[in-house]
């Protein structure tokens, strides 16, 4: 495992299942594939339209080329707009985001501390190993390889039922931190290829209840 320290920088989060965004990003990439082809397209029709002599042929079969770009182009609208199957009732992936940073190239699940652990605590739940699975299989197959970072983060509440396992908010998240990346060694993820860090109560979120939560980093680069 990877030394454990604080940092203190975030990064914005959009809503969206880690279970699709590997399938996500791919289809967000053909989109725009198909838009710059039906842009070339429309200005080539438009070109050949306005000539006096055009080939109807040819104008014809621009216009088929278009319409099937934007037919092909709807339909990606359309699936990039739909939750992952069975998503709504799934209770294992209720409160999960994602977020990517294009910059960084880092891919962060945001998982909430009480789908992990019972309050002060460090001993992951048998009922979030379901979703930390879900995980795992995602980077199994879209980042296999990848360098993964697992941070643990707390609310600033000090601690009171357990006060006396932890020496403060930052003992604790980084427990939490090596609990999951451990949980993630044991599942098939190289141990090698996964480090904790920790940041306490430094990176809170609008809500006490948001803050406490662990968040899975994956370097996609």
């Amino acid at each position: 495992m990877g030394a454990i320290g604080v940092v203190r920088n975030g990064l914005f989060v959009s809503k969206m299942s880690v279970l699709t965004v590997g399938c996500q990003n791919k289809l967000h990439e053909e989109n725009k594939a198909l838009w710059a082809q039906n842009q070339e397209l429309q200005a080539k029709y438009a070109e050949i339209a306005n000539q006096p002599k055009s080939d109807p042929q040819q104008v014809s079969q621009l216009q088929g080329q278009i319409a099937e770009r934007d037919a092909k182009i709807a339909d990606l609208q359309s699936q990039l707009r739909q939750p992952t199957a069975g998503q709504a009732n799934d209770p294992q992936i209720a409160g999960i985001e994602t977020s990517f940073n294009k910059q960084t190239g880092d891919l962060t699940v945001n998982v909430p501390g009480d789908v992990l652990f019972d309050a002060g605590r460090a001993t992951l739940k048998d009922t979030s190993k379901g979703t930390l699975n879900k995980i795992i299989g995602a980077i199994k197959k879209d980042y296999a390889g990848k360098h993964v970072f697992v941070d643990g983060h707390t609310d600033s509440d000090p601690i009171t039922r357990t006060k006396g396992m932890w020496q403060d908010n930052l003992d604790l998240s980084a427990a939490r931190a090596r609990a999951v990346a451990q949980y993630l060694s044991s599942q098939g993820l190289d141990p090698k290829q996964v480090a904790t860090r920790a940041y306490g109560d430094t990176v809170p979120k609008k809500t006490k209840e948001a803050s406490r939560r662990v968040e899975i980093v994956v370097a996609t680069r």
